[in-house]
């Protein structure tokens, strides 16, 4: 078992994605994203969304379920541009840097609600935002055909700190698996595959 996926875990996966998605800012965003149906615009403003209602969850504090104001999908339109979509991401991962961060000594929230309402300490919510960051910025990575390849230490650490966690139960999902390849083994196991 490695050490647990920190907030400086959660950077360098911001970091990458974000360097991985601008290197592609030129390319056809009106793809699949991967074997997504999504289009990698789609996909990737999905992923902005997805980032924030993470720190929108650890900020609330709530214990009980997500916050409930009414609002909907954090959504940058139907035709956003590539590099509003890079600099979005950034922005929205340094915010839940941000959270993570300034959350006082035994804080936490709701993490996810299903199969069941869980909360979970602030910390978790370094791993709960990069599983969505890697696994999405893989797809769109793979669409654009843009090389992307997170450090097999910090696929180890993702695939450690949340196998226990629901996510790996979902259709198509299975817990990843230690072939000695931790990259491919947390793509595997969200039921994706490698490009290169």
């Amino acid at each position: 078992m490695t050490g647990p996926f920190t907030r400086a875990d959660l950077d360098e996966v911001a970091a990458l994605v974000v360097s991985s998605w601008g290197s592609g800012v030129d390319r056809d965003w009106t793809v699949p994203a991967g074997t997504l149906s999504w289009s990698c615009a789609k996909t990737a403003d999905h992923t902005v969304d997805a980032v924030l209602a993470v720190a929108i969850f650890l900020a609330s504090r709530k214990q009980d379920g997500y916050p409930d104001w009414g609002w909907g999908e954090f959504s940058m339109g139907a035709d956003p541009r590539p590099d509003d979509l890079v600099e979005a991401l950034g922005t929205v991962t340094r915010i839940l840097s941000a959270v993570i961060a300034a959350a006082e000594p035994g804080a936490g929230a709701v993490i996810w609600r299903r199969p069941r309402v869980v909360a979970r300490p602030a910390a978790d919510f370094a791993a709960r935002g990069a599983l969505e960051l890697i696994l999405h910025g893989h797809d769109v990575c793979a669409g654009l055909g843009v090389e992307f390849e997170p450090p097999a230490a910090l696929s180890l650490r993702l695939s450690d700190h949340t196998r226990d966690w629901p996510h790996w139960t979902n259709p198509g999902w299975s817990a990843p698996r230690a072939t000695g390849d931790p990259w491919s083994d947390l793509l595997m196991g969200a039921g994706r595959r490698r490009t290169r």
